[in-house]
């Protein structure tokens, strides 16, 4: 059974602040089949469900910061629950040692507990920092073995694994069950490491997709920090050659 194929809307930051609307439905003009908030624009709760009922879009998870998921925990919760949201992303942090990496850890086990609490996921988006090691172990295998599997999950970002010089299909496997969420972003190449559409880099698709059904992984998202075209001509290139491959 095919993982179902998300956007995650930070590609289309600027696109959103112009019209978020309008943006929402080019995505399900793509066929894309649900998104990663990275914010909300101005619209409500409601309104949000709304839109996203009329396109038949899925709210996958969003994005938010961690002062922001500490100051008003309540308030993101609810608006996740009321837009059908099961997940909710903490999107960034730079701990620079172990004991840096076990106080965050213990943030992460607080506001997992929130979560679930509430009937919702937290996860942990990785960049290329969290596999730097400290007496053997990675930084995320310090947040991953710190937290139960109950209250954190990963949002594997696999350009940042393999930025990493580590390999991203071997990083799912190692924790099944821990990946429900994987941002599909390719690479351009290995000397400049710059950003590119699905299927136009280096990194191996297959052997993700092959690791992120073996590990239980609910959702697909496609993500392009940066564009070298316009980014609805790159989310729809994506799209496309996922298509061509066989997973959508």
């Amino acid at each position: 059974m095919n993982i179902p194929v998300g956007l995650a809307l930070y590609t289309l930051r600027n696109e959103t602040a112009q019209d978020f609307t309008g943006t929402l439905e080019r995505v399900a003009e793509v066929g894309y089949k649900g998104v990663e908030f990275a914010g909300y624009g101005n619209l409500s709760a409601a309104q949000m469900k709304s839109h996203l009922d009329r396109l038949g879009l899925a709210a996958v998870d969003s994005h938010v910061g961690l002062e922001k998921l500490q100051n008003d925990t309540q308030a993101v919760i609810e608006y996740s629950l009321e837009i059908g949201s099961p997940y909710i992303t903490m999107p960034w942090a730079y701990p620079k040692s172990r004991g840096e990496y076990l106080e965050l850890a213990g943030i992460l086990a607080r506001l997992g507990e929130k979560c679930m609490d509430k009937g919702i996921q937290l996860c942990y988006h990785n960049h290329a920092q969290e596999f730097q090691v400290f007496d053997g172990l990675t930084g995320m295998d310090i947040i991953l073995g710190e937290v139960p599997s109950e209250l954190l999950k990963a949002e594997v970002d696999v350009f940042w694994v393999k930025h990493a010089d580590a390999d991203p299909a071997s990083f799912i496997k190692k924790y099944p069950g821990r990946c429900p969420l994987i941002h599909l972003k390719d690479m351009e190449d290995d000397e400049n490491k710059s950003f590119a559409e699905v299927g136009n880099g280096i990194i191996d698709f297959n052997a993700v997709i092959a690791a992120a059904n073996e590990a239980g992984s609910r959702w697909f998202l496609v993500e392009q920090d940066d564009c070298k075209r316009p980014p609805l001509e790159s989310v729809k290139i994506s799209f496309e050659n996922l298509k061509k491959m066989g997973y959508v």
